[in-house]
């Protein structure tokens, strides 16, 4: 594993009205290379946008890799680090064994699941709009696109 590229990855979703017009955000960092990548859709939700900021960034990956994602989105971190296992259990459901109720954004969710199995990804919480300069950075990408 100490053989794959370390890639660092900063993500930020936006949208205008929840749902509404949205947009995503990402910077991909390796070695002193970096690449901006951010794209939008016309009627969504900020949680969608944020997912598929982190999913459009992995995609990018051309071979598997050691990745720190960053993002300021706590449902993207907690979903994809300790609520996601229960969701695979239950069929891309939440809820619990019995008692199920469907998932927002399983398309999405799956779908993550999906690009990051190659990668060994270490996620991180930053706060949002707090000065982070990084985050900040992929925040105006995710506004532009959204316009």
């Amino acid at each position: 594993m100490a053989n794959k590229p370390q890639v660092t990855i900063y993500t930020d979703g936006a949208c205008s009205g929840n749902p509404g017009p949205g947009g995503w955000g990402v910077l991909l960092q390796f070695g002193n290379r970096e690449k901006e990548l951010s794209g939008s859709e016309s009627k969504t939700t900020n949680n969608r946008m944020e997912i598929t900021a982190a999913v459009m960034a992995f995609r990018a990956l051309k071979e598997p890799c050691r990745v720190d994602i960053y993002t300021d989105s706590e449902y993207l971190k907690k979903g994809i680090t300790e609520w996601i296992q229960n969701w695979k259990k239950l069929g891309w459901r939440r809820g619990k064994p019995g008692k199920t109720s469907s998932l927002a954004n399983a398309d999405l969710w799956q779908e993550l699941d999906g690009v990051i199995a190659e990668h060994e990804v270490n996620w991180h919480w930053v706060r949002g709009h707090a000065g982070h300069l990084l985050n900040e950075r992929v925040d105006k990408l995710a506004r532009e696109a959204m316009k």
